[in-house]
C-alpha cells in the first residue's frame, strides 16, 4: 500500500485539513493498493484562495512566457509517459500497452496540440477602430472523470495555462493517482505557485465547492449528465461560466454502400475499446434491415475475438471496468436488454468464464434492438453494443437523433453520401469511416451531452472572456 495523502496547493505539497481517507482499488484484483486523502470544504477553499491570489500576476504574463512553460511541461510529460500509463493501468484497469500509448499519451497529444493552436490564436486584433481582446476568464474549477483521466485533465489544464488562467483540479477519487503524477510534472516545470492546485475529494464535498464558490469564475466539468445538472445548479447563483462534457449514446450508421464486414467489425471493436468506458463510444449500430443477419454473424465473430484479461497481460485487448459499482450497473442493463426482448447474440451476464475475480465484463452484443428499449436509451458505459435495423436513410437519421444526447455520431460508407448525411445528425462530432482521432477538432456535445467545446483553438476560446475596446483608434 502506498499513501498519497497530500494536496498540491500554492506551489507546495501540503497536509490536508481533513482526516478522511479513501482506498484506491485495483479493478483487476478488487484489492486496494493505495490510499488518498479526501479533501474538505476548507481544503477546497484554501486552494481557491491560492488560485485567486495567483491570477493577477499570471494573467499578465507574456505569450512567450506561457509558451515556454507549456513546452517545459510537454517535455516532462514525454519523459514520464510510461510511469503515468502504468499508474492509470493499475487504478482504472486499462491494458498496459494501451494505457501508455493512449491513456497517458493523449496528455502529450493535448499539450502538443494546444501549443500549436496558441501559436496561431488571435489573442488580440483590430476590428475597424475597435480592439478585440481575448483575456483569461479567471480562476477555473476543474472536475474530471476516471475513464480517460489524463485526457480530461490535459484538455482542460493546457488551454487554461495557455490563456493565463489559474485553476483548482479535483480529479476522480476512483482513479486519482495519475493526477498526482501530473501535479509533480507541473511542479518540476516551474508553474508559478498558486497557478495550478490539486485537491482530491468527492463531488458532493470538493466538487460542490468548486461549482458554487464566488471566487471561481468558470467550472469545467466532465462526467455524467446527472452530475452535470447538479454542477450547473450549484453554479447558477454566481452566474459563472459552466463548461460541461457529459454523457452520450452515439449512433453508428452503416450505409448500404459500406463494406459490411469492415464496418460492423470496426464498430464492435470501437464500442468495446477502453472496456466500453468512453462517453463517445458508438453504442447504437444502425444497419440496413436486409443486412441484419449478416451483421449479426460478423458481430459475433468480432466480439468473440476480443481478448478480455488482466491489464498486465500483453495479449489483453480490454481489461476490467473501473469498479464494482460500474460492474453492477452494466450487469443490470444487460439484464434489462434480455428482459425487454432484445436478441442477445454474444456475451451476456457475468464475467468471462476464464476469470473468477476482477470487474470484467463479457463483450456483449444485442441485435434487433428497438430505440425505445432501455439499452438503446441509457448510457451503459461498458462493452455492450445494440444493433438496430433501418429501412430508409430518413429512418436511420430519425433513429440516430432520437436520443437526449448528442456527443458523437459515426457514419460508415461512401464518402460523398456520408458527407451529406453528417449535416443531418445532431451531434458535436461526426466520425466518418473509422477516421483517426483529431486533437484539433472541436469536442463537445449537443443537447444533454453538454455545453462548450474542448481541444485546440476551441479550448482556448472556452477559457477566455472577449473584450471590445471601442474607440481604440481614431476614426
Amino acid at each position: 500500500m502506498k499513501n498519497f495523502e497530500k494536496f498540491y496547493i500554492n506551489g507546495a505539497w501540503v497536509d490536508p485539513l481533513s482526516t478522511a481517507r479513501l482506498s484506491v482499488i485495483n479493478p483487476a484484483t478488487e484489492m486496494p493498493f493505495a490510499t488518498i486523502a479526501m479533501g474538505s470544504k476548507a481544503d477546497a477553499e484554501r486552494a481557491i484562495e491560492a488560485a485567486r491570489a495567483a491570477f493577477t500576476s499570471f494573467s499578465e504574463t507574456s505569450f512567450d512566457e506561457r509558451l515556454a512553460l507549456m513546452e517545459r511541461i510537454l517535455s516532462i510529460l514525454k519523459r514520464r509517459n510510461d510511469e503515468i500509463g502504468d499508474m492509470i493501468s493499475r487504478e482504472m484497469g486499462a491494458p498496459i500497452a494501451m494505457a501508455r500509448a493512449e491513456q497517458a499519451g493523449i496528455g502529450i497529444a493535448h499539450f502538443s496540440a494546444t501549443i500549436e493552436a496558441m501559436k496561431s490564436f488571435a489573442f488580440e486584433y483590430m476590428q475597424g477602430t475597435t480592439r478585440i481582446v481575448h483575456e483569461p476568464i479567471g480562476v477555473v474549477g476543474m472536475i474530471t472523470p476516471w475513464n480517460w483521466p489524463m485526457n480530461q485533465i490535459a484538455c482542460k489544464v493546457a488551454p487554461a495555462l495557455a490563456t493565463g488562467c489559474t485553476m483548482v483540479l479535483k480529479p476522480s477519487e476512483i482513479a486519482p493517482l495519475n493526477a498526482i503524477l501530473f501535479a509533480e510534472v507541473l511542479d518540476e516545470a516551474g508553474v508559478p505557485k498558486g497557478v495550478f492546485n490539486l485537491v482530491n475529494g468527492d463531488g458532493p464535498t470538493v466538487g460542490a465547492v468548486l461549482a458554487s464558490h464566488p471566487d471561481i469564475d468558470m467550472v469545467s466539468f466532465t462526467g455524467s449528465t446527472r452530475a452535470g445538472i447538479s454542477v450547473a445548479q450549484a453554479a447558477a447563483p454566481t452566474v459563472k461560466r459552466v463548461h460541461q462534457e457529459l454523457g452520450g449514446k452515439s449512433p453508428n450508421i452503416v450505409l448500404r454502400s459500406a463494406d459490411l464486414e469492415k464496418a460492423v467489425a470496426a464498430g464492435v471493436r470501437r464500442c468495446c475499446d477502453n472496456s466500453g468506458q468512453s462517453c463517445n463510444a458508438p453504442t447504437r449500430m444502425l444497419v440496413p434491415m436486409e443486412s441484419m443477419d449478416a451483421a449479426i454473424d460478423i458481430a459475433i465473430r468480432t466480439a468473440n475475438s476480443i481478448t478480455v484479461g488482466a491489464p498486465d497481460n500483453e495479449a489483453t485487448v480490454i481489461g476490467p471496468v473501473v469498479s464494482e459499482a460500474q460492474f453492477d450497473k452494466i450487469q443490470g442493463l444487460i439484464k434489462a436488454g434480455i428482459d425487454e426482448g432484445a436478441q442477445l447474440i454474444v456475451g451476456g451476464p457475468g464475467r468471462p468464464a476464464h476469470l473468477n475475480s476482477g470487474y470484467y465484463v463479457r463483450p456483449t452484443v444485442f441485435a434487433r434492438v428497438t430505440n425505445d428499449m432501455t439499452i438503446a436509451r441509457e448510457e451503459i458505459f461498458g462493452p455492450v453494443l445494440s444493433i438496430l435495423g433501418y429501412d430508409t436513410l430518413e429512418e436511420a437519421v430519425a433513429i440516430a437523433n432520437d436520443t437526449p444526447y448528442g456527443l458523437a455520431a459515426y457514419i460508415q460508407g461512401d464518402l460523398a453520401e456520408a458527407q451529406a448525411l453528417s449535416r443531418k445528425l445532431r451531434a458535436g462530432t461526426v466520425r466518418v469511416n473509422a477516421s483517426s482521432w483529431d486533437g484539433f477538432a472541436p469536442f463537445g456535445g449537443y443537447k444533454q451531452s453538454g455545453n462548450g467545446r474542448e481541444y485546440g483553438k476551441f479550448g482556448l476560446h472556452e477559457f477566455t472572456e472577449i473584450k471590445g475596446v471601442v474607440g481604440y483608434l481614431d476614426a
